[in-house]
């Protein structure tokens, strides 16, 4: 049973696997279980940054929120946050538009961070002897480089879900030859990897968000 480290992009997996699905509700913990049913999850650590509501989804801060707080109840788990940068770019619109060529300049919102911050706590938490085996839980290619290192250079198994739960969708080729082992998800495993919809954390109650 080896010691594993578990690091999710919280990004990822919510656009992969969780967006218009019943199962955003999601205990990491349970999910990494269900992934490691043979190994013991030492440390869960969870990528994310910090929405901002707008006029089009008002109540997705609060959701998060929420969210944050369920994921902060599992003892094991830290959260690591990247942040969102807002600037105006030019693009080419998706539909045609009446007495309009070319682009027109848009609000562009990014998530910046994840990526870094993931890669160096892999490295680290490796380089310390944390682990005895990782398990990335993303589809994003940028991660090959750092996996790479860990299984070449400390000699360490790191394994990578992909969180998209469609069969057609394959994980990157750079990403299965840089890790020992790819997983994908399956939805049956997300339906059964949910909190209650409520818990208690020292600030109080928290609850499923309605819409979820």
């Amino acid at each position: 049973m080896a010691l594993t480290n578990v690091y999710i992009d919280g990004f990822n997996l919510y656009y992969r696997a969780l967006r218009g699905t019943p199962y955003k509700w999601l205990d990491v913990a349970k999910l990494c279980q269900a992934l490691l049913p043979n190994h013991t999850v030492n440390h869960i650590r969870y990528f994310t940054a910090s929405v901002q509501g707008n006029t089009y989804n008002p109540d997705s801060r609060s959701r998060q929120r929420s969210y944050i707080r369920a994921l902060e109840t599992i003892p094991n788990l830290s959260v690591h946050y990247g942040v969102f940068r807002t600037h105006r770019k030019r693009a080419l619109p998706t539909t045609t538009l009446t007495g309009i060529t070319g682009t027109i300049e848009v609000w562009n919102t990014e998530e910046k961070g994840t990526d870094v911050n993931l890669s160096s706590f892999l490295l680290m938490d490796g380089f310390k002897g944390l682990y005895e085996q990782a398990l990335v839980i993303s589809n994003d290619s940028d991660f090959a480089l750092a996996i790479r290192m860990v299984r070449d250079e400390l000699g360490l198994p790191v394994g990578v879900v992909n969180p998209n739960t469609s069969p057609k969708a394959a994980t990157p080729r750079v990403l299965t030859e840089a890790a020992t082992f790819t997983r994908r998800l399956r939805s049956t495993t997300l339906m059964n990897s949910q909190f209650p919809d409520k818990l208690l954390d020292d600030a109080g109650h928290i609850e499923k968000p309605p819409t979820w």
